[in-house]
């Protein structure tokens, strides 16, 4: 079987792996011209463990990575709203990394997998052969392939039409600081309509994550660091500690945050994974999760001997509803931290763990 992986990302590589491991054997073309330098921090529950584990990844993502063994919601000043304990909500690891060690990891098990960089498709067909012609002027025939060229996707776009993706409110910040060895949880600060997440990524750095809402997707300080800092200037320490330390920090990455809600995944021989399909609100944490399971079953389901076809079909009928999960709880979750504080600080206090299970718990089960 000829398999063209469109998208170098997590999802990308991960399939290439997850394929590998079953015997089968892809392409990848990247629109970038070498793999990523840069990059920010990851939380990955316990669900995206489990699919490192049928990746063969979890020994090596576990030395190079931070155990998070709670979970923390607290309001601006401070106080204590809500504390999960994830070893036992989830029975398995959940770990704060940086993305690009994920990344490298992943690379290292896709050694031999021919990779072609600064490359685009600029058209294609979905019918068997798949006939895909790329920026360079060169064409190829492929049995399947997979758009896993994340929330701008490419294959998308040409393969679905105009499915561009949906701004949800909310512009973020990404960056990382050094320090804080005090930070040994996933720990987030709510204000009004505005949020504040710390995770320990290992090698004594800080992820944080900021987010404000938001009626345009474009950054409301015009990347001025001072007024970033000013948004945040109600809430407690360490958030002021954290933008201090900040001036020396090497990268701050803006993004306004998108979501894509895509019916079909599925169309001939081509096929949709990972943000391509399923981008969502980054609250759940549930990203990278959800990609690598993509990647694990349907790599799985291209090694039996049953139709392609059916196998493309399984895959989509068997994943939608999990995303679709995902997708909702996040909805949930954004109405409930912009309920009026007082409303929201006595819902976390009073029915948090019993939000968050029920958030998760569908989660628990295989993919």
């Amino acid at each position: 079987m000829r398999i063209l992986i469109v998208g170098g990302g997590i999802a990308g590589l991960a399939l290439a792996r997850a394929l590998g491991r079953q015997g089968l054997r892809a392409e990848i073309v990247e629109r970038a011209p070498d793999w990523p330098d840069a990059g920010t921090g990851l939380y990955l529950p316990g669900n995206a463990y489990r699919a490192l584990e049928a990746l063969g990844l979890h020994e090596s993502v576990s030395s190079r990575s931070f155990a998070i063994e709670q979970q923390r919601l607290l309001d601006h000043r401070g106080l204590t709203l809500l504390e999960v304990s994830l070893q036992e909500f989830w029975g398995t690891h959940c770990l704060g990394m940086l993305r690009n060690t994920l990344h490298e990891l992943l690379r290292a098990g896709t050694d031999g997998i021919p990779v072609r960089f600064r490359t685009t498709i600029d058209a294609l067909t979905v019918d068997a052969p798949a006939r895909v012609k790329f920026n360079d002027g060169s064409t190829g025939d492929y049995d399947l392939v997979v758009g896993a060229d994340g929330i701008r996707s490419s294959v998308r776009r040409l393969v679905f039409g105009d499915s561009a993706p949906r701004f949800v409110g909310q512009v973020s910040w990404r960056f990382l600081v050094r320090g804080f060895p005090e930070i040994t949880s996933w720990s987030v600060m709510l204000g009004r309509g505005k949020a504040f997440l710390v995770v320990p990524v290992g090698g004594g750095l800080i992820y944080c994550y900021a987010d404000v809402n938001a009626t345009e997707p474009v950054d409301p300080t015009g990347g001025d660091l001072d007024r970033l800092r000013a948004l945040f200037a109600e809430f407690a320490d360490p958030v002021d500690r954290i933008f201090e330390q900040l001036d020396t920090a090497p990268s701050l990455y803006f993004a306004p945050i998108e979501e894509v809600a895509q019916r079909s995944w599925v169309k001939g021989r081509v096929v949709l994974i990972g943000d391509a399909a399923h981008a969502t609100s980054p609250n759940m944490a549930e990203g990278v999760a959800m990609a690598l399971e993509d990647a694990v079953f349907l790599a799985e389901l291209l090694s039996t001997e049953q139709p392609l076809e059916r196998s493309l079909a399984t895959f989509e009928s068997r994943r939608a509803p999990r995303v679709d999960w995902v997708r909702q709880q996040t909805h949930h979750r954004d109405r409930t931290r912009n309920l009026p504080r007082l409303v929201r600080n006595v819902a976390l206090r009073a029915a948090g763990r019993r939000i968050y299970e029920s958030n998760y718990r569908p989660l628990l089960e295989e993919p």
